[in-house]
């Protein structure tokens, strides 16, 4: 087994941006001439989806389509900086960095995926626009990494829980009653796309592409509480309060996770306690696990840290695992389940 490897999106991101990033791009997205669409259709391999596009849309999939199509956004600042910052040979992205890497095939793929992010973006504000609904502007973005290893693992991070919400928009589109399920195909397609990509940025890892035969189901709140760690306070033209969903505040992960049974050491920006409230992990298509969290635990001014143990051998999958500190100790039914009681996360965990 190969060590893990976690991400922890704290409250406050500082990365280092080698690159700096601002929209429109130049080639003129988010709002691209029919020209320059012509440009990322060639460059994504394929055109912007011309299936069915409701006319009206139900308040559950107004906030999906508001969620995907701002991590949509997101995605596209990041690769766009992350293949600036390859082609520019920016340190950290040189040829030292990507080595033993094809660097050409490298920037290629990079390039291929910008350009497919960015036809995400647009066509779900186009599903939103024909639905007489506002479209979703960029905002700005500040990304916790300054090197090629570290931006590869955050794809990866953020690749998987991105494999963890859409599933569940195809759930609510399927059940809503409304005109979204004829969409629901469309979102297969790009939940295949999204899972080509992550298969890439796990082997540039010399991680197997495939992680595990049933990936980790997730809840719209905990994607949404990512998003909020990359964006800059106060840039958005919607403010993302205007979404219908919880922000939580940070779990943060601070023993490096084992593919074994081990007891880890998290911290909060909050108070915890260990008797009226427990952890809980997602991995897998398994139920939710709820272990108690360890007594005592240690405040010092308005950070709380903690210990509980992680079970992995009770059937946890590699790749990701969501963990969440949620009110009361019983088992939870499913990932919503966990979000409607949970006080503190996700913390994002990389088991390989």
């Amino acid at each position: 087994m190969q060590l893990t490897q976690v991400v922890i999106l704290a409250a406050s991101v500082a990365g280092v941006v080698a690159s700096p990033f601002k929209f429109p791009t130049p080639d003129g997205f988010p709002n691209p001439s029919p020209a320059q669409l012509a440009q990322i259709e060639r460059g994504a391999g394929g055109t912007l989806a011309t299936s069915f596009a409701p006319t009206s849309l139900k308040s559950g999939a107004i906030t999906a389509l508001n969620l995907l199509a701002n991590n949509e956004f997101s995605e596209v600042a990041f690769f766009t900086e992350l293949r600036d910052n390859l082609t520019n040979n920016v340190p950290g992205y040189d040829a030292r960095a990507t080595a033993p890497l094809d660097r050409a095939q490298l920037i290629k793929a990079i390039s291929a995926i910008v350009n497919q992010e960015e036809l995400h973006a647009l066509g779900a504000n186009g599903i939103l626009v024909g639905a007489q609904q506002a479209p979703i502007a960029p905002c700005q973005y500040n990304f916790p990494v300054n090197n090629f290893r570290e931006a590869i693992l955050l794809a990866e991070t953020f690749t998987d829980l991105a494999l963890s919400t859409v599933p569940a928009v195809q759930a609510l589109f399927a059940a809503d009653g409304g005109d979204e399920p004829r969409n629901i195909p469309l979102l297969g397609s790009i939940l295949g796309q999204e899972g080509e990509q992550d298969g890439f940025f796990r082997y540039v890892q010399q991680k197997i592409p495939s992680a595990a035969p049933f990936l980790t189901g997730g809840s719209f709140d905990f994607a949404f509480t990512a998003l909020h760690r990359f964006i800059v306070e106060g840039s958005c033209p919607k403010s993302l309060d205007s979404i219908d969903l919880t922000n939580f505040s940070p779990l943060n992960v601070i023993t490096k996770p084992l593919a074994r049974n081990m007891t880890l050491a998290y911290s909060v920006n909050g108070p915890v306690d260990c008797k009226q409230q427990s952890m809980v992990y997602i991995s897998g298509q398994n139920l939710p696990l709820t272990v108690p969290i360890d007594c005592p635990v240690w405040p010092r001014n308005d950070t709380t840290k903690f210990k509980a143990a992680f079970p992995f051998e009770a059937g946890f999958a590699n790749g990701l695992t969501i963990a969440a500190v949620v009110n009361g100790t019983g088992e939870l039914a499913n990932p919503d389940a966990v979000a409607a009681a949970a006080v503190y996360g996700p913390g994002l965990i990389l088991v390989d």
